[in-house]
């Protein structure tokens, strides 16, 4: 089990101009915006579990973004997994 962002898309701000998550996302084609809802999405298939989109969206006080636990058969869990460290999923 590892843990994915997941946009709430009732909290996103993106139609506002708000864009902090996908320019801070350090994985290429991981955070998007999806143009016809005008919210952030995940590609929760490149998602690494870094966190850094929570922390500057929270830094941002919208806190639109959560971790959400996904089994090894790559399907999300309804319940919170245990996060790893900021950068964590980056070390060797």
């Amino acid at each position: 089990m590892y843990n994915v962002a997941q946009v709430l898309e009732e909290k996103c701000v993106a139609k506002k101009g708000c864009r902090l998550c996908i320019m801070y996302c350090p994985e290429a084609n991981c955070l998007d915006l999806n143009v016809t809802k005008m919210v952030a999405e995940v590609n929760i298939n490149r998602c690494k579990g870094c966190e850094l989109c929570v922390v500057v969206c929270n830094a941002a006080k919208h806190n639109a973004i959560e971790m959400q636990a996904v089994s090894a058969s790559g399907k999300l869990m309804s319940h919170k997994g245990e996060s790893a460290a900021l950068g964590q999923a980056y070390q060797g």
